[in-house]
């Protein structure tokens, strides 16, 4: 158990799911919570990293930090991917080793299963079969930090758990026209024709394939809850179980958003769809006693009130 007095490192805080787990942990009443900025701890270099942990000596690192993106960045910017991500959790968690730090929470993502994976996604599906092409780059990185989490757990007795969670969207998301998530790109685009008469609304694919998404705030919850969790288990899947086609969501998001507009939805097949169907199978995580808690709905509105007020500063 972590005390709320113990120090506690969140690495990624201005991130979407970083920032979110520094919220829960606020309200939660945890007292010393350590963030920095990018421009004081370059990740990416192993030696600042390490001598920041042994410095500060956390009693546990909520590893957030990560560069992310949608189908066109990860398909355009693959070498970025993968040696930014690998830096920045190898740094970290070799770092949190060599602090003697024994409590890790590894935020990877579910794009680690393979492209054709059997739906629902379980945990014992890791490394069974190919990746998805256009984020593959992005994948073996978090892979790598799934295996060298396990690994120090193995040799080193550490306590490092991963956590994989779905499609993630909230508050404080990335989007940008061509580097966000699908949920972000689509509430921008909703947006753009909620500040003008446009009546027509663009979606890359032909809107079939299928994903489940989540709540950037339950995505905190979990990694708090787990923290906390003794477990057998170093990879648990985050999720709600529940999948729809990006056509569903399409119509879903501008019923909740825009319910008095008459929109049009034209899809754009000539762009990738990425990976036909990707739902977890999150049992495992109900056994340990951690379920998503809000409502698309809610999740929806808030994210996008967010968003708005963003817009207006």
């Amino acid at each position: 158990m972590i005390k709320k007095t113990d120090k506690i490192f969140v690495a990624g805080h201005k991130g979407l799911v970083g920032s979110a787990i520094l919220r829960k942990l606020k309200r939660s009443g945890y007292k010393n919570i350590i963030t920095v900025e990018k421009k004081k701890l370059n990740l990416i270099s192993q030696e600042k990293v390490i001598a920041f942990l042994k410095k500060k000596k956390p009693k546990c690192i909520f590893l957030a930090a990560a560069k992310v993106g949608g189908i066109y960045s990860n398909k355009k910017f693959k070498a970025n991917y993968i040696y930014e991500n690998l830096m920045i959790q190898t740094n970290i968690i070799h770092g949190a080793y060599k602090a003697n730090i024994k409590n890790l929470i590894f935020l990877g993502s579910s794009c680690i299963y393979p492209k054709l994976c059997k739906q629902p996604i379980k945990e014992k599906y890791f490394l069974s079969g190919k990746l998805e092409e256009t984020n593959d780059a992005y994948a073996v990185a978090k892979i790598a930090g799934v295996k060298m989490c396990q690994s120090y757990n193995f040799q080193y007795k550490t306590n490092y758990k991963c956590l994989m969670p779905t499609n993630t969207f909230g508050p404080n998301d990335n989007y940008h026209k061509l580097n966000s998530h699908f949920i972000p790109a689509l509430l921008r685009k909703i947006y753009q024709i909620e500040i003008s008469n446009k009546n027509i609304i663009k979606i890359w694919g032909d809107g079939s394939p299928r994903r489940e998404i989540i709540y950037s705030e339950d995505i905190a919850d979990a990694c708090i809850f787990f923290m906390n969790k003794k477990t057998k288990h170093s990879l648990i899947n985050i999720g709600t179980g529940k999948d729809f086609r990006i056509k569903d969501y399409v119509s879903l998001f501008l019923k909740i958003l825009l319910p008095k507009r008459k929109i049009k939805i034209i899809y754009d097949k000539s762009k990738p769809n990425g990976t036909p169907r990707k739902v977890l199978d999150v049992s495992l995580a109900k056994k340990y006693g951690w379920t998503a808690k809000t409502s698309i709905k809610e999740a929806v509105f808030k994210t996008y009130d967010e968003y708005k007020y963003r817009q207006k500063q």
